[in-house]
This record gives structure tokens, sequence and C-alpha cells, in this order.
């Protein structure tokens, strides 16, 4: 049976950070002595987990301040070192990403002790959220930025399976890096067995019950209770003053009964892609990060606030042929996908799925607007002029129409299929709606708009919403094709059960 390692915290904790519940491990230990390594000079201790100490140290050439994570001798055995080595090997591959922390170099100290060298982050956004409470516009800055990283290491078919707070970093420049790629794992080679570390408060409940070892699905629940812990300064089920052991957590959520955001400023629509990222039902959840990104993005718009792009490379994308030469939203899909497939329904057991074929998996096709380069870092040798060139337009092309699509979309296109048969149903305190996709053609997708005028964008054709007993929930349904939207679907109303009358 597969084991859980249940922490509360991030890997790592400064001295005399507070003690808060939910997010800090209670640290008893004295940091262990910082190792002597060649070309560096040792400056000060930054922080102590529960299997490394990281350091401040001074790179000799070039000149330049660094992070070294060094992993505490009382772990070093083989199986240690090979976690180790694959972290680092891991991390080089993602971090030319811009919202992905850079790991210069590795190695094994002189005591035997091995070592990561990283780009130097003076603070992170799970001391920040506790400490000061921080603008709608900076959360969704952050959740964008976050969530393009994590869909591009999803591409690459790698889990970070640890997304909270304290795992990102802030750069100099204030710009946030996913950090901590300890935990991660190729999408589909998990084994059922095998012992996974859970950040309880931003772990899913199907990883919590231990019915999944972690996939995209569940990464989506954990970019959501982050985002909303940045909002509310809590844990998505932390009960300021109350019980919040590791137990009282889960059976929380569990239960899946998220407390709305006690701010003026958190809009309804941006509850509402919250409460869908963090539906205890993972098929009602978006479908892939980008897809919440864009969500996000959405609830910048509404705002009128300046779109983040989340950072994707677009290499491949630039080479794909587009498959509608009037969809200006996006370069073109590497790999095409029925409508009615979720990439998340991949398995995680290695019998029937190859991490090869899980990779191609997670890559769909939907619209993707934003692409953008490599925030300056240096590009694969591999590239050519002409890539670069024809990269260059697509980031231009696709800058634009992100905001065409968002706010100037035309509306009642006759050409596009109207939803006409709108199914609702009861469970529990969920409203289901279903339809059929009569008519569509690939790269369709739904717009979905609630009674209290919110909108979800989906590629399904199921929507879920968690209501309150006795309350009527109503959707109508609008086909989105090419960035155009057709007529809306007459409004479909269910009570549901349990009102006073």
């Amino acid at each position: 049976m597969r084991s859980l390692v249940l922490t509360l915290t991030g890997v790592v904790v400064g001295p005399g950070d507070p003690l808060i519940g939910g997010d800090a491990r209670v640290n008893t230990r004295l940091p262990s002595a910082a190792p002597a390594l060649p070309g560096f000079t040792y400056s000060s201790i930054l922080g102590s987990g529960g299997f490394a100490d990281v350091f401040l140290y001074e790179q000799d050439s070039p000149k330049r301040q660094v992070a070294v994570k060094v992993m505490l001798s009382g772990y070093v055995d083989q199986a240690s070192r090979d976690v180790f080595r694959a972290e680092a090997d891991l991390m080089a591959q993602l971090s030319m990403h811009p919202a992905i922390l850079t790991v210069h170099q590795s190695g094994v100290a002189a005591d035997g002790r091995p070592y990561l060298v990283m780009e130097m982050c003076p603070s992170s956004v799970g001391e920040r959220y506790r400490a000061e409470r921080l603008s709608v516009a900076d959360v969704l800055r952050i959740g964008v930025k976050i969530a393009g990283a994590v869909e591009s290491a999803h591409r690459m078919g790698v889990l970070h399976r640890d997304i909270k707070p304290s795992n990102i970093l802030l750069t100099v420049y204030g710009n946030p890096v996913l950090s901590d790629f300890g935990i991660a794992a190729v999408i589909g080679s998990a084994a059922p067995d095998q012992s996974v570390g859970l950040s309880v408060p931003w772990s899913a409940p199907e990883v919590l019950s231990a019915a999944s070892n972690g996939d995209i699905a569940s990464e989506v629940w954990s970019l959501g209770a982050t985002v909303y812990s940045l909002l509310a300064g809590r844990s998505p089920f932390e009960i300021p003053g109350g019980a919040n052991t590791p137990a009282d957590l889960m059976t929380r959520i569990a239960r899946g009964r998220l407390p709305a955001i006690e701010r003026a400023d958190v809009s309804e629509r941006l509850e509402l892609v919250l409460r869908r990222a963090m539906s205890r039902r993972p098929e009602a959840r978006q479908s892939s990060a980008l897809e919440f990104a864009r969500e996000l993005q959405m609830v910048e718009a509404e705002l009128g606030l300046p779109q983040t792009q989340p950072d994707i490379a677009v290499d491949e994308w630039v080479q794909a042929p587009v498959s509608d030469p009037a969809d200006r939203t996006r370069a073109g899909a590497i790999r095409q996908i029925d409508p009615g497939r979720r990439p998340r329904k991949v398995k995680a057991s290695p019998d029937d799925r190859s991490p090869a074929d899980a990779r191609t998996v997670v890559r769909e096709s939907i619209a993707t607007p934003g692409r953008s380069t490599t925030g300056g870092r240096s590009a694969p040798p591999s590239r050519t002029g002409r890539i670069i060139a024809a990269a260059v337009a697509a980031v231009v092309v696709l800058a634009v129409a992100v905001t065409t699509v968002l706010l100037t979309s035309g509306r009642g296109d006759d050409s596009i299929p109207v939803v006409g048969d709108i199914a609702a149903t009861v469970e529990g305190e969920t409203a289901v709606f279903t339809w059929t996709n009569d008519g569509l053609v690939e790269g369709d997708n739904f717009v979905i708009t609630s009674s209290d005028g919110s909108e979800s964008i989906q590629r399904t054709t199921e929507f879920r919403i968690d209501g309150t007993a006795g309350s009527s929930e109503c959707i109508t349904v609008t086909v989105r094709r090419s960035g155009r939207l057709g007529e809306p679907s007459a409004e479909k109303c269910i009570e549901l059960p349990g009102g006073t009358g």
C-alpha cells in the first residue's frame, strides 16, 4: 500500500518565521554545518527543512549570490542521492522557463552530502500572503504565471505534486517562480505503492484519500487552492483560531464545502473559477493548468486589468499545422484530441500507458493565447533563425489575439450550432447539467453562463455547480468556434432540494 508523508509546510522555513498553522513546520533542530564547496564562499543560513538546509553562498566566478540546498547527512544513502540527482536533472531541464526556479549546477560535497546550486530568491509568496494582504491584481498575475509553469511541466510529462504558496519564490525583480520538484513524477508512471509527500492544505481530496497518486486534475486543484490562499490569507479549509491538524483539514477537504473569500474586491467570477478548480469531482475542474490560467485572464479582463500572459514554449507549436486557418488565437496543435476527451484521463498505472504516451496526451488542441518567448533566457542551440522569426511573429499575433478573443468576440454567428438539449439532475448539493455535442468541429468549446452572469470555458459536455440546499441554479451554454460565439441556448434551471419553501 502507498504510504503518505503528510506535511503542513514548505521545503524551507527561514529562522524566526512565525509558526502558523497550515503553513510552517515546527523545526526544533539547529541547522547543519555549511559544507566547503570549491568555487563558492559561504555567507549565511537561509532556512531549514525536514530533509535539507539551504545556505547563501557567493559564487567566485562569475560573481553572484546563489542559494545552495544541501541534504542532511542523516538522510544520505544511495536511494536519497538518486532522488536528489533526479531533482537536479529535472529542474535543470525545466528551469529555462521564466517562472521555474533556475538550477545552476549540482554535486556532492567533500563530506558526502549532495547539493543543488540554485538561483537566489530573496523571498517567497508563502512568507508574504500571511504577513500582508495581496492585491487581486498581484494574485491573478502570480496565478497565471505559475499556471503557465505547471502547464509547461505537464507538456514535458512531469507532475509537480507539491504546488503551494511556500514553493512559489520571488526573484529580485519580484517575479514568481515555481520551486521544489523534489517529489515530482512522470505523468502516468507513478506506482500506486510509491511513497508520496503531501502538503495537506493544498492537496486534492482524491490524493489525500489515496484514490490517486496525482494527475493533471489534482494539480489544477492545488493551483486553485494556492490562488485561494493568496487571496484569503489562509489555506482554503483552515479555520482561523480553530483546530487545523492534518486530520481536521483532511476531513474538511473531503467534504468539499469551500468557504467564501471574505473580500469585497474578489469578484463572483473569480470565486467561481476557484470553486470549479477545487471541485470534489476531478472531471468538473478545468481540464488543464492552461485552461485555469485562461479563466484567470478572463477575470483580469472583467476587472480592466492588464492581461498577464502564461509563458509556454512556442517552437513545436509554430511548426505544427493549423487545423483551422481562420483561428488566429493559436499557432497550431502538437496533437489533436477529440473535443469530448479530457487530457487528464491519463491513467496512473504504468501497465497501460508509457511515459512517452502520457507526454503526448497532455498536449491538447484548445486555443492557446499568449504564448511567449523564454523571457530573455538562452534558447536551445538547435533553434534555427527561421524558427526564431516564426516564433516571434506568432507571439505578436497571439498577444493581440488574446485580447480580441476575451474582450471583443462577436456573438450570434448563425453558422455555429446551438445547444438545445440541456438536461439537469441533482447529486447531493450539486446541480449537474449535461448536453450533447452534435454539430461540433475540432477546436470548438463551450462558454457556460450562470444565472449570476459568471462565465466559464470548457470543452466537456458536463457542468457542475456546488450550490446550497433550496437554491435554484441556472445556466445557458454557447458554442465558441475560432474566437466567435454562436447563439446561446435556452436557459436551463434546476432547484436543489432542502429549501424551506
